[in-house]
């Protein structure tokens, strides 16, 4: 499969890509809820704030699909508040205070991939990620079939596109990606493996349940 290279320069090895953004702006502002370690709710903050005092709080991970099973791809605007221009095989964001992670899934999903009327994404698992220079999250990770024209929000995306798992799993080891993206999508991968070898290898693509 040929698939249209980023434009981008490749960086240089080592490049500091992976530190935060400037917390500031409307999105600095933006109202999370704070959680405990059984993903209770136990406050709120800006997320700013969260970001700044490594505040644990609730994100969602969405893997969407084309009509062909292709996985959408895309390279982070050097703006975002965290891994600015990294790559990620996943949309997704942070959870608002007071919205549930279907809502969220649904909303992130259809914001940056610019479509409305997305079907409800299917969730997968959750689990608690660690990172350990900005805290930990809730992390719901969910699924969804997109058939529709896609127009990135162009403050979320720089560059985009659908790749099959095979050329995916290829740029693994050669592209800069989200931490959290990344051990999101190996441990989607050790779950499906995992699936099919409970079922002998017949196993559809679920991905078991909950990982809390």
């Amino acid at each position: 499969m040929t698939v249209a290279e980023d434009p981008r320069p490749r960086p240089e090895s080592g490049a500091p890509e992976a530190a935060a953004g400037a917390l500031t702006g409307r999105d600095a502002d933006e109202i999370l809820d704070v959680v405990d370690e059984r993903d209770r709710v136990v406050g709120q903050a800006t997320r700013g704030e969260v970001y700044a005092r490594k505040l644990r709080h609730r994100s969602v991970f969405v893997l969407v699909r084309d009509a062909e099973g292709r996985v959408f791809v895309h390279r982070r605007t050097p703006t975002k508040m965290i891994f600015p221009s990294r790559y990620d095989m996943f949309v997704g964001g942070v959870v608002g205070t007071g919205e549930s992670y279907p809502q969220a899934a649904l909303r992130e999903a259809e914001e940056e991939l610019g479509v409305t009327g997305l079907p409800r994404p299917t969730e997968l698992f959750t689990y608690l990620y660690d990172d350990p220079g900005l805290g930990s999250w809730w992390s719901a990770v969910y699924e969804v079939r997109c058939t529709l024209p896609v127009h990135p929000q162009v403050e979320e995306v720089a560059w985009h596109a659908f790749l099959d798992e095979e050329e995916l799993e290829r740029r693994l080891t050669t592209w800069e990606w989200t931490p959290d993206g990344l051990a999101t999508y190996r441990r989607l991968c050790a779950l499906r493996a995992s699936d099919r070898e409970k079922t002998g290898g017949t196993g559809g693509t679920g991905a078991g349940g909950d990982a809390r």
